[in-house]
């Protein structure tokens, strides 16, 4: 799909569009075929455990909050203003242990089928249920003894 010149306003997703991933909230912001960007809302002591993409690279911009990263075998820090750059095939896991609720933007290029995955995953009820669906979906979650 190409890109439509635009404004999504704050709090808002595309077409009135927010998903329940886990106990986060992402916000679609922007989707064509090059690339995917969504907010992301991860309340305390929620996490995405270690997984791969393996035809994306991943960021994240930091608006609010820390994360704590397992970034290509490396346990690394995010803290708010920063960039993650999560390349392809790089594993990567991210936990909010700050004690506090984490806002950031979230990006993928391409998209390939971020967005068939997190509509498939909204209002899952377990890690185990979203592992198994997201494999069907090219994210390979990892052995915690691999990440």
């Amino acid at each position: 799909m190409p890109e439509i010149a635009g404004i999504t306003p704050a709090l808002e997703g595309l077409d009135g569009v927010a998903w329940n991933v886990l106990g986060q909230i992402y916000v679609p912001k922007q989707i064509t075929q090059d690339s995917f960007a969504w907010h992301a809302t991860f309340p305390i002591e929620t996490f995405v455990p270690p997984h791969i993409h393996a035809d994306q690279d991943e960021y994240i911009y930091m608006l609010d909050g820390e994360f704590d990263l397992l970034l290509d075998g490396q346990h690394r820090q995010a803290k708010t203003g920063d960039l993650v750059r999560m390349p392809r095939k790089i594993p990567h896991g991210i936990f909010n242990n700050s004690g506090r609720i984490v806002t950031c933007l979230f990006w993928v290029s391409p998209a390939a089928q971020l967005v068939e995955l997190f509509r498939a995953l909204h209002n899952v009820g377990s890690s185990a249920d979203a592992m198994r669906i997201s494999a069907r979906y090219g994210v390979e979650f990892l052995s915690p003894k691999l990440a």
